[in-house]
């Protein structure tokens, strides 16, 4: 099927009118685009600090609200109804910008599939080999195989923070250990932690749709009796404790959480966690020292830090 996507150059005051009157005439989705939407990467707090520092130097000054209508013979009157509105959206909103619509053409098939041919199979650590499930590959004798569909996961292992924590995990699971993989995402940890050997692990996730994505991908990896996935705050609605507890996601959680999170880690095991922008390492070193964990290893690759802890 072929599409059209529709732009629309306007302001942040005429955003919302725009997405309505492309809606309204029958647009399958609308997306806006504003660079006032990002907060400053300098200043990083909560989940804005995974943004990347060059986003806003590649954002379009206007903001455009972009539609998506299917490419068929009432068309061209749905895009002169459209224009009118417009047309009659600058005389009654005096901020609308300049309200240009711009027209391409979108083939569907080619569109779904052009990501696809950037991800291919690869390694974390000397054997766990992450591939996609369409893509072909020969395993080398040892190796543990991930499968996982980027197109439906929050987590593909490409990142670097889900790279160091599968190579560690692969140095420090001898085999039989209770784990607990905190905001597990599309659970790319927890099976890699199974696979390697871990008696059990606990998925967990406060995100349902996520908890839906892990719980799938589990299955498809056959490591559903070792691995269960549940939904919910770790600190509020579970009293499992472990040897590993891993946690993939950002500075202010791993700060805020260190201390109460001892209470899940018997002592003398171990606390992975990364997902921490490199310029906030020091403070995550301190919460780490001060909860009263022994940092063993401090890891950063690219803009990235991972740490490995003992709890005392």
């Amino acid at each position: 099927m072929e599409w059209i996507e529709l732009i629309v150059h306007t302001t942040t005051a005429g955003s919302e009118p725009v997405s309505d009157i492309l809606m309204e005439s029958g647009a399958s989705g609308t997306m806006i685009e504003d660079k006032a939407d990002i907060p400053d990467p300098s200043k990083p707090h909560g989940i804005w600090e995974i943004i990347d520092p060059k986003l806003l130097d590649t954002m379009p000054e206007d903001v455009l609200v972009h539609a998506w209508f299917e490419n068929n013979a009432g068309l061209p009157a749905r895009i002169e109804k459209i224009r009118n509105s417009l047309a009659a959206l600058s005389f009654s909103c005096e901020d609308a910008g300049s309200l240009q619509l711009d027209t391409v053409s979108v083939n569907d098939e080619s569109w779904k599939d052009t990501w696809k041919k950037y991800y291919k199979p690869f390694y974390a650590g000397r054997h766990l080999l992450i591939k996609p499930t369409w893509e072909p590959c020969e395993p080398r004798p040892g190796d543990l195989v991930i499968e996982i569909d980027p197109g439906m996961a929050f987590g593909s292992g490409t990142h670097e923070t889900t790279g160091m924590c599968l190579s560690l995990l692969e140095e420090i699971i001898r085999g039989g250990e209770e784990i607990i993989d905190v905001g597990t995402g599309s659970g790319i940890l927890a099976i890699g932690a199974a696979l390697l050997g871990a008696g059990h692990v606990l998925a967990v996730d406060i995100d349902p749709d996520a908890v839906k994505v892990a719980d799938e991908n589990v299955r498809h990896n056959h490591v559903d009796n070792i691995v269960s996935v549940q939904q919910g705050n770790l600190l509020d609605r579970v009293d499992d404790v472990c040897d590993i507890c891993v946690a993939n996601i950002i500075s202010d959680v791993i700060i805020s959480f260190a201390a109460p999170l001892k209470e899940h880690i018997r002592p003398g095991g171990l606390f992975l966690c990364s997902g921490i922008v490199s310029v906030r390492a020091d403070e995550v070193a301190e919460a780490l020292t001060g909860a009263g964990y022994e940092i063993l290893r401090r890891e950063t690759k690219g803009e990235w830090t991972a740490f490995l802890s003992r709890r005392n």
